[in-house]
């Protein structure tokens, strides 16, 4: 039997959260299946596994960004609800990449585009990007880059 899809496994989840009765919980879960039929009926296309790893690591960014904005502005209340939204969808992404592995992929990346420096970093960026995505945050790959790319 092969491996279930991304979307499917969002289905599975979206029933088992609906027989739990957990709220909040399905709620994340729709807003994760409404992006990504927004995405479907606006781009008239069937999202991949690979598209709905780039729509889940964007949803994060925005939680992470809200939470930042909650935060400063003392509303504790709906940070934590954005925080438990991203616990959710970050269970649908692959794990993420440890220090070591990011260098590691950083490194070969320079080496096989051949990066000499900051004029490069587009080349190596778009030789990290498949394999991290969904992984690692990418500003913070970018900055590695930048750091290494400066030394």
């Amino acid at each position: 039997m092969s491996q279930p899809t991304l979307k499917q496994s969002l289905n599975d989840a979206m029933k088992a959260a609906m027989r739990a009765r957990e709220k909040e919980r399905l709620g994340a879960i729709r807003l994760i299946q409404a992006e990504v039929k927004r995405i479907e009926v606006d781009e008239r296309i069937e999202v991949d596994d690979a598209r709905l790893l780039t729509i889940l690591d964007k949803m994060c960014k925005q939680r992470r960004d809200s939470i930042t904005q909650y935060e400063e502005a003392g509303r504790e209340e709906l940070a934590a609800q954005e925080h438990a939204e991203m616990a959710v969808i970050q269970e649908f992404m692959p794990t993420p990449l440890s220090d070591e592995e990011l260098d590691a992929l950083i490194e070969k990346a320079i080496a096989d585009s051949g990066a000499d420096s900051m004029k490069d970093m587009g080349k190596v960026v778009g030789l990290i990007k498949p394999a991290a995505q969904g992984r690692a945050d990418m500003a913070a790959v970018s900055r590695k880059i930048k750091e290494r790319l400066a030394q």
